[in-house]
C-alpha cells in the first residue's frame, strides 16, 4: 500500500489502557492559555520514567469555553488509577494556579469517577476561598490571588483511555523528518480526544520494552537507529535514510487514537524526503489494542 508514493507497511501499532483526565485551561489570551497548557503538561512524555503522559489535545475559541475566554484542552494519563488524582493536584496547583489569569475546568466526557481537585486546591485561599454554583452544571471554587481570581471546578473526572498508538517513519534527512513531524502534530490537534505526548509531540528516542542491563526495563530501539544500520543485522533503516521519526498518540478512545494515526500518516506522506511509514509493536505482548495501518484507509 502507498500514499502519495510513500509505502505504508502492513503492520499495527500496539496500544494499551491508561487512566485519563481531560482538563480545559483558559486565560486572557490564546497565547497565554497555550503557555500555561505547555507548563501543566511538562515532563509528560513516557511512563517509563515520567509521572504522567500528558499533552495538548486541542485549542478552543472563546465561544467554546465556560468563561468566554480562549482555552486549551489537555489530557493527563497515568498507568495506575491512584496516581491520577495526585498528578491533577500537582500539575493544576503548581502550573495553572500560578499562571496569571489562567483558570481550570474539567472536560472529561462520561467520567467513571471524579476527584475533588478544586476543593483541595482551594485551600490555597487560606480561608478567603468562595464556593459557587452549580453554574451551568459546574460547582466552582474562587480563589484570590495576586493576578486576580483563580476559578477552578470542584470535581475532575477519570476515564479509561488508550495509549501507545504510534507511527514510525524513515526520512532522508533531519529537515524532512522535523517538517513533516511538526505538521503531523498540528493535524493531530484537530482530532477530538487524541493527543501526542513527548516534546512537541515528537519522539526522538523510540524505545523497546527490554534492555541488556537489569536496572532498565526499556532501552533504545536499535532497529530504527540510522547510526546502527551497519551493525544491526535486522535493521529497519533503509539505505539513504538518515533520520527516523516516531509519533506516539494517546486518546480517550481507540477510535480517537486510530483517527489521529490516520491524519498523521496523511500529513507525513505529503512531504518530500519521507521514505516509508511503519509502526511499533511487540507481537501483541505489550497491550490489548492493535491498530492496523492499512485498516485506517479501508
Amino acid at each position: 500500500m502507498k500514499l502519495n508514493g510513500v509505502p505504508i507497511d502492513d503492520t499495527f501499532a500496539e496500544a494499551f489502557s491508561m487512566h485519563m483526565n481531560r482538563t480545559l485551561i483558559t486565560a486572557y489570551d490564546a497565547d497565554w492559555a497555550r503557555v500555561t497548557a505547555c507548563e501543566a503538561t511538562g515532563f509528560g512524555t513516557s511512563v517509563i520514567m515520567s509521572p504522567a503522559e500528558a499533552g495538548i489535545e486541542c485549542v478552543l475559541g472563546p465561544d467554546e469555553t465556560p468563561d468566554g475566554r480562549p482555552g486549551v484542552r489537555v489530557i493527563f494519563a497515568t498507568a495506575k488509577k491512584k496516581h491520577l488524582e495526585h498528578q491533577l493536584i500537582a500539575r493544576i496547583g503548581q502550573c495553572v494556579l500560578t499562571s496569571p489569569t489562567a483558570c481550570a475546568y474539567d472536560a472529561t466526557p462520561n467520567p467513571k469517577e471524579t476527584y475533588p481537585i478544586g476543593k483541595n486546591i482551594a485551600l490555597f485561599g487560606d480561608g478567603y476561598q468562595v464556593k459557587k454554583g452549580p453554574i451551568d452544571g459546574r460547582v466552582l471554587w474562587l480563589i484570590p490571588r495576586m493576578s486576580g481570581t483563580f476559578v477552578i471546578q470542584q470535581e475532575f473526572g477519570r476515564v479509561k483511555g488508550v495509549a501507545g498508538g504510534n507511527i514510525i517513519y524513515c526520512c532522508k534527512d533531519i529537515e524532512s523528518g522535523m517538517t513533516s513531524g511538526k505538521a503531523a502534530v498540528t493535524a493531530i490537534e484537530k482530532v477530538e480526544g487524541a493527543y501526542a505526548p513527548f516534546p512537541g509531540g515528537l519522539v526522538g528516542s523510540g524505545s523497546k520494552p527490554s534492555s541488556k542491563y537489569k536496572v532498565l526495563f526499556a532501552s533504545t530501539n536499535e532497529l530504527f537507529c540510522p547510526t546502527l544500520r551497519a551493525v544491526v543485522p535486522d535493521t529497519q533503516v533503509p539505505l539513504g535514510c538518515e533520520f527516523v521519526q516516531e509519533i506516539v498518540i494517546n486518546g480517550l478512545s481507540e477510535d480517537a487514537v486510530a483517527q489521529a494515526m490516520k491524519v498523521a500518516i496523511e500529513e507525513v506522506c505529503k512531504h518530500s524526503g519521507v521514505m516509508n511509514v511503519t509502526a511499533g509493536n511487540y507481537g501483541g505482548k505489550l497491550g490489548k489494542y492493535q491498530i492496523h495501518l492499512h485498516s485506517l484507509f479501508t
